[in-house]
């Protein structure tokens, strides 16, 4: 089948090369002229695991191709895909004019029936307002259908070859047809396809964003209560994940949410509730606790340094708002570089993956590192802001060498509590004992 991809971001190109793995023409359209020459010539323009070998894979099998003119892609594809940006507006809702935008060129540029398929992450009522644009500028047949993606970033091709399942709101059963048909690969391995309204599979997908959001943050404060009554929030996680209601996964405390996806669409669907008249208090509260705890370390560094911070000199491990991604969209990495320079801190980052999406944003306000153990020279404390692998067995021999004071503040829990205080170092993690020297 042919398939158009609108918008070549993190869903975007991840959508439009799973598609073509699956063995479509896709043609993948961006307003941007030079990042659609980079992809003509195999540049990938986002950090993926594993996703360059699959994008340089389907590029030379000629099934992916790129673009800047939408009516050139428009008029061999039967199926459009929006993978467009809907950030938030100052209110918190979800800013819906690039989806909108594209909607009316559809409209105006379609000879025949198609299929526009919103994989935007787009508020409830979404889908009626695309229809109604495309049907302002034209009397074609067409449908719009929603088909929200569920990706983690970095393990987003794991996540669209194996989903774990597809979520498809449509009234049309043409479109139903169509959209089980570019399913098929995956029903065949059973892989559920779930259809539904249009406006419960928008809702499917800020709602699942939401729940995790909120399972977080309800972690984070446990660990928090775990510190004031010396109980080990290690052993309440596995104790509550062994039960198969609750779950492993998503339980394991730290300083806050952040990212695309989740900061973004709490405050949509916030948004969206009080357009309704209705609040999501617990969304609400999620939300102000999530907050406060990206910068809770700071308070126990200034505590550790006596008050002042003033000169202290501080390395950070890490500034991807996770592991795996160059995202450092709503990463606690920023929040807590901002307070500790207003408290007249220095900062030394390392981050290999994600050190030039910060270069362009804070330039010369800090240092950067070219390896985790030059970023210790010489520094009065550790703050660990990203789960990166390399950081999992660190050698904490060479750290003490190069560090002033062996002081590690560690916003993800990253070892044992017996290998610092066995290294005789400071380490004061989420939800844990503190080790003292």
């Amino acid at each position: 089948m042919n398939i158009t991809i609108v918008g070549t971001g993190y869903v975007g190109l991840v959508t439009g090369t799973t598609l073509a793995e699956l063995g479509n023409s896709v043609y993948c359209v961006d307003i941007d002229e030079k990042k659609v020459e980079g992809m003509k010539n195999g540049v990938v323009p986002i950090y993926e695991p594993n996703l360059e070998e699959m994008f340089l894979r389907n590029i030379q099998s000629e099934r992916l191709f790129f673009t800047t003119h939408l009516k050139e892609a428009l008029d061999k594809s039967e199926v459009i895909y929006l993978a467009l940006p809907t950030p938030p507006g100052e209110d918190g809702s979800a800013d819906l004019s690039y989806v909108l935008k594209v909607a009316n060129d559809i409209g105006e540029m379609m000879t025949e029936y198609k299929v526009i398929v919103n994989k935007s992450t787009v508020p409830v009522g979404t889908a009626d307002r695309v229809r109604e644009a495309i049907s302002s500028k034209t009397d074609i047949p067409f449908d719009v259908v929603s088909n929200p993606e569920f990706l983690r970033e970095g393990f987003a091709v794991e996540d669209s070859m194996n989903p774990s399942r597809v979520v498809v709101g449509a009234s049309s059963e043409r479109a139903k047809d169509i959209m089980s048909k570019i399913y098929q690969p995956f029903t065949n391995t059973g892989i559920p396809i779930i259809f539904m309204d249009e406006k419960s599979s928008e809702l499917t997908k800020y709602a699942s964003n939401s729940f995790l959001a909120v399972k977080i943050t309800f972690m984070n404060e446990i660990a928090n209560y775990c510190e004031k009554v010396g109980a080990d929030v290690d052993k309440v996680r596995l104790g509550m994940g062994s039960d198969d209601r609750i779950g492993h996964r998503f339980l394991f405390p730290g300083i806050g949410y952040g990212g695309s996806c989740f900061p973004k669409d709490v405050k949509a669907l916030i948004k969206s509730g009080k357009q309704e008249n209705f609040n999501f208090q617990i969304l609400e509260a999620t939300e102000n606790v999530n907050t406060n705890q990206k910068v809770i370390l700071v308070s126990e560094i200034e505590k550790y340094f006596g008050g002042n911070i003033t000169g202290k000199k501080i390395a950070m491990w890490g500034l991807a708002f996770k592991a795996n991604t160059d995202d450092i969209r709503e990463a606690s990495s920023l929040d807590n570089i901002a307070l500790l320079l207003q408290k007249g801190a220095e900062i030394i980052a390392y981050d290999s993956i994600a050190e030039s999406n910060v270069q362009k944003l804070l330039g010369d306000q800090i240092q950067y590192a070219k390896g985790m153990y030059d970023a210790l020279e010489d520094v009065d404390a550790l703050f660990i802001a990203t789960e990166w692998p390399e950081f999992k067995n660190p050698n904490f021999e060479l750290m003490a060498k190069k560090m002033k004071n062996k002081v590690i503040f560690d916003g993800r829990n990253m070892y044992p509590l017996e290998v610092p205080e066995q290294n005789g170092f400071y380490y004061k993690s989420i939800g844990r004992k503190t080790i003292s020297k």
